[in-house]
């Protein structure tokens, strides 16, 4: 194959061009390639590894037949030729290639570079496009013929055996997302938002009068993944979608988890539910604050203590014992180091995260045949975690499910089987700071009337309690280190959840100030205050 060789349609009629090199009349079904214009050969295959003659050969011949809009041809040339001879056919026709030039590179071995320069063409709207790719030469198993490697990235890197190349108009339509004040929010300036404004977009696009444009993307063919888009011919009109994130919290958020490999975090605005920011690093297309299914650690002693005051097990004043290591269902519970305290109360043991007071109470739960489903139904009754969480983009609505054995314990301080998001225990604090539950909320509700999950009010013993407590944790405990600077009235609550045998524990951190809330995970940050804390503390100084 020499340089300047190249195949293109011309006139949106398919033809074969040369530059440097003639083709002439040349039979594209005879010669190096093998394959047959009239008498079979009757010698035996070929074997051995392709040589550089056939492989050049082989690959003109392809990129001819693909060029001259000759699917049947090209799939013939290939060691697939059903699969191979549709997919080129799908690439002129659903792909809208009015005009390409194909220019093939120096060959490497077996495999031969290519350039792809196209025009697009969907009814008025033309623009041009350019990529590259390769293909490889093989020889055929029982023919024993040099043949194209089918594989769907030939036609496009990208492309997959699922995929299907599209232009036409796009199947949402614009949307420009703004945050709650009116100020436009970008993946570009935040990188964490790109998975959920491709999601609001899908969601909300008709709802906001938006118009699609002309684009070309790759069909994933299926509702659960992504199509890929590859090029855009003409910008349609965006309609405005207006969210409940506050452009400045989102910006700390978006800098707070760049200091560490893997940390998520949500805040909330208790008083409404709404969300004012959510922020991952790595910001992949995986929304981790939002969708994660983690164990949440000593964070869920917000909801324990709260079933403990609700079954009449102790008050925040009330003295409980916080022993160094407690025995419970045949499996033995320590604290942090093995520290104790003595003669210490409720309040103390939150403060501190005393795991082995939590535990002990399900003596007096058991006692009540109650212990293990207690801590789901005050979770859910009260914080309306396992509910149906309608968010407006995929969000876990957490989970504590029923309990046995020694798994019980565990739950008591967020182990187990529980499962927790970012988002589920910032609603935790938030639901703390206001008395009640909001469900969390990213658009407005009567943009799609969809139903949000409610929960009921916090009696106002436990919710005064939860708030002394709390905010004990941010002044004179675990988290007060953590929550020094942020602004009164404030609350907080350390975690770490040990995860699959990993070395280092999960760090989690939970707190509200003033009228805002928020919860962060650092995977294998260590204690609480450690790490998540750094990420809630600076969430909440921005607001």
């Amino acid at each position: 194959m020499r340089s300047g060789v190249k195949v293109a349609i011309v006139g949106g009629v398919f033809v074969v061009v040369a530059g440097g090199v003639g083709y002439g009349g040349y039979n594209l079904w005879s010669g190096v390639t093998g394959g047959e214009v009239g008498t079979r050969s009757e010698a035996a295959p070929k074997t051995g590894p392709v040589t550089p003659e056939e492989v050049t050969a082989t690959a003109r011949d392809f990129l001819a037949a693909w060029a001259a809009g000759e699917p049947e041809r090209a799939g013939q040339l290939t060691n697939d030729p059903v699969t191979a001879g549709s997919a080129v056919a799908a690439y002129r026709e659903d792909a809208k290639v009015s005009k390409a030039v194909i220019t093939p590179g120096t060959p490497v071995g077996a495999t031969v570079p290519f350039t792809v320069k196209a025009t697009l063409t969907y009814e008025d709207v033309s623009k041009e496009w350019s990529y590259a790719s390769a293909l490889t030469v093989v020889r055929g198993e029982t023919t024993g013929r040099p043949l194209v490697k089918w594989r769907p990235g030939v036609l496009h890197p990208k492309l997959t055996a699922a995929g299907t190349l599209r232009t036409g108009l796009a199947k949402t339509a614009e949307v420009k997302a703004v945050d709650h004040d009116g100020v436009e929010l970008t993946a570009e300036k935040y990188p964490s938002l790109r998975p959920v404004l491709a999601e609001l977009r899908k969601r909300y696009a008709t709802r906001v009068d938006g118009t699609p444009g002309v684009e070309t993307w790759i069909d994933s063919g299926s509702e659960n993944l992504a199509d890929t888009p590859l090029l855009v011919l003409r910008k349609g009109k965006p309609g405005t979608l207006r969210t409940t994130i506050d452009a400045d919290v989102q910006a700390a958020a978006e800098k707070a988890v760049k200091g560490f490999g893997h940390a998520s975090v949500a805040a909330i605005e208790p008083s409404t539910g709404a969300i004012r920011a959510v922020a991952n690093n790595p910001a992949t297309e995986f929304n981790t604050a939002f969708q994660g299914q983690q164990a949440p650690g000593s964070t869920m002693k917000i909801v324990t203590a709260a079933m403990i005051m609700e079954h009449g097990v102790a008050r925040p004043g009330s003295t409980v014992e916080c022993p160094p290591d407690v025995l419970s269902r045949g499996r033995t519970f320590h604290n942090l180091k093995d520290f104790h305290i003595t003669g210490g109360t409720l309040t103390d043991a939150f403060r501190r995260s005393c795991n082995t007071a939590f535990i002990k109470a399900i003596s007096t739960l058991s006692d009540k045949g109650v212990a293990d489903t207690a801590l789901g139904t005050t979770a859910r009754r009260w914080f309306g975690i396992g509910q149906e969480w309608n968010v407006g983009v995929g969000a876990w609505d957490g989970s504590v499910p029923e309990s046995a054995g020694s798994e019980t314990p565990a739950s008591y301080i967020g182990q187990g089987k529980i499962t927790m998001s970012a988002l589920n225990v910032a609603s935790l604090s938030a639901t703390v700071e206001n008395g009640r539950f909001f469900q969390p909320y990213l658009v407005a509700r009567d943009l799609d009337d969809r139903d949000f999950a409610e929960a009921e009010p916090l009696p106002g013993d436990v919710a005064s309690g939860l708030k002394l407590m709390m905010r004990a944790a941010a002044t004179n405990g675990t988290a007060t280190d953590a929550m020094a600077g942020v602004p009164s009235p404030k609350g907080a609550k350390t975690g770490s959840a040990e995860v699959d045998g990993q070395t280092t524990s999960n760090s989690w951190f939970t707190g509200y100030s003033g009228d805002l809330a928020a919860a962060a995970v650092v995977q294998a940050g260590g204690h609480g205050g450690d790490a998540a804390g750094q990420v809630v503390a600076r969430v909440l100084k921005a607001g």
